[in-house]
């Protein structure tokens, strides 16, 4: 068993700029570890026992750069530290295939590498994954991106990597994926990242309120917007059926009753450039109580969608590392289910955070 976590990852952009700014920042800061971790520790592991020792990426300016470097490159907007004070890596960034990886809206602010065969990309890839010993791979690639996430779900499978699945592609929670990865003894954790205050958890907590105290819910929706390249990117229509399922089964779970289908609305919505990585989620929930008393109420977050989103993949990494370390292969059900909007199998949050603590403290499998 090794204390140190050795990672691999897909997509060099905002979301892992958060992560590996915001290790640091706890590196730098020892004393407000309790504020903005969910756990300090899971099993032996702290944040710092993460390695990342590879990277993959399709951006001319990052690809063939160290990691510590890529992640202040353009259109990357996360500056949380320093760059002159942040943790040097030796892990060069490694291009991947483009195949749906690359909007379009957001080519010509990623400036795309020459596109490499499949085969000459599969060659690269798996042989820079053996080379550093990578025995978890974490995907960050952008929304839309079903056959980008599937070639390196297949490459996890070569190579004998755990995944994490942190976008709105079914892979932990496709009944097919997931016999796969049971078959080659690896964990799988997914999908689609369930942000620490996000818009669709507070959204399906809000109405699971509702629910709870004998109220019908008979419309809402989530409007979201921001201006970072995720939003730009899911300008993209074509994109975004998977995000949507996601985000509205997420918050319909909770709920007792149905909400017809042209009476809920959730996804995101529009590309606001000055934001940055600010994301602002507007909420709306209309419905009836006692005697069928109208009522509604409405809900403004505003967040870094960053820091959102690192809190969660922090946890993801670690609960994953103990499942390779005991030998458990396919879906982790219950690290799932509390981090990722759309798991294998939906709880509500109180029962999944304490189905995940059980599987941390070893009184559940998965």
């Amino acid at each position: 068993m090794s204390k140190k976590i050795r990672v691999g990852i897909i997509g060099v952009g905002n979301c892992f700029a958060g992560l590996y700014q915001g290790i640091d920042y706890y590196r730098m800061n020892p004393n407000e570890k309790k504020i903005g971790l969910i756990h300090e520790f899971i099993g032996p592991y702290s944040i710092f026992d993460i390695e990342f020792t590879s990277a993959f990426d399709v951006g001319k300016n990052k690809v063939g750069k160290k990691l510590h470097e890529a992640i202040y490159e353009y259109p990357n907007m996360v500056n949380w530290i320093d760059k002159q004070k942040i943790t040097k890596s030796d892990t060069v960034v490694m291009p991947s295939p483009i195949l749906d990886g690359v909007g379009l809206f957001v080519e010509n602010k990623i400036s795309p590498i020459e596109s490499i065969s499949i085969e000459k990309a599969r060659e690269i890839i798996s042989d820079e994954i053996k080379r550093t010993k990578t025995e978890i791979l974490v995907n960050y690639l952008p929304v839309g991106s079903q056959k980008a996430t599937e070639f390196f779900a297949e490459i996890a499978l070569e190579t004998g990597c755990a995944f994490i699945n942190c976008i709105p592609v079914f892979i932990a929670s496709n009944k097919t994926w997931v016999k796969k990865f049971e078959n080659k003894n690896l964990p799988v954790l997914g999908d689609d990242i369930k942000g620490m205050i996000g818009a669709t958890i507070v959204h399906r907590s809000m109405a699971k309120l509702c629910d709870m105290r004998g109220a019908r819910i008979t419309k809402t929706y989530q409007i979201n917007v921001g201006g970072n390249t995720d939003f730009l990117n899911m300008k993209e229509q074509e994109r975004l059926e998977s995000k949507k399922i996601s985000k509205t089964q997420s918050v319909t779970s909770q709920l007792s009753q149905n909400i017809d289908e042209e009476n809920i609305y959730i996804g995101p919505s529009d590309f606001i450039p000055f934001l940055g990585n600010t994301k602002l989620a507007f909420i709306r929930i209309e419905g009836l109580m006692w005697a069928n008393i109208p009522f509604n109420l409405e809900m403004r977050l505003e967040v870094d969608d960053k820091a959102n989103s690192a809190g969660i993949v922090i946890d993801a990494i670690r609960a994953t590392k103990l499942a390779l370390d005991r030998g458990i292969g396919g879906a982790l059900v219950s690290a799932s289910a509390f981090l990722m909007k759309s798991p294998p199998i939906q709880y509500s949050d109180e029962q999944a955070l304490q189905c995940f603590n059980e599987f941390i403290a070893k009184k559940r499998e998965r």
